[in-house]
């Protein structure tokens, strides 16, 4: 059996390598990835360079759990530390935001829906990619979820690089 995972993804150090990377090795064990476009925004919560983020779509053969752990060990592979402040630039964030229509909590900091998705650079890259999921709390699609969004007149700047 195989569950939906919506997944964010985001870089601020050598962006373009590790967001590709990280589809790359997504792809070799998931097969078929959606990807959205990449946009460019600001880093939030702390002075550093502009993060590139995505969002991938994959059908997943793992549990959320052992995904989440895959997720970690693909990051940790990439060079993500995990010893300096929550907020401050990485290589690679690669987080499960939809699993499916579940809601759960569990180890390594995995929480189902994330709470992230109330930033435009999480949210707007899965509306692009998949606009009719309804999110399991709020009972809405994607789609509309964006289209309240406070940003939404005015969302990131698409980059030009292509995980397509």
């Amino acid at each position: 059996m195989s569950g939906f995972a919506l997944l964010s993804l985001g870089s601020n150090e050598q962006p373009e390598r590790f967001l590709r990377a990280a589809v790359d090795e997504l792809r070799a064990r998931f097969g078929e990835v959606v990807v959205s476009p990449v946009y460019r925004t600001p880093a939030v919560g702390f002075d550093g360079p502009d993060f590139l983020n995505c969002a991938a779509a994959i059908r997943s053969d793992l549990e959320p759990q052992a995904l989440n752990d895959w997720l970690h060990a693909l990051e940790d592979r990439h060079g993500r530390r995990r010893d300096v402040p929550r907020f401050s630039s990485r290589t690679l964030d690669v987080d499960i935001v939809y699993f499916d229509d579940r809601v759960m909590r569990g180890e390594g900091n995995l929480q189902l829906p994330r709470p992230e998705l109330k930033h435009a650079f999480v949210l707007k890259p899965l509306a692009d990619i998949a606009p009719d999921f309804v999110d399991p709390v709020q009972g809405r699609t994607l789609a509309a979820l964006w289209a309240a969004h406070p940003e939404s007149a005015s969302p990131p700047a698409v980059d030009a690089l292509d995980l397509g």
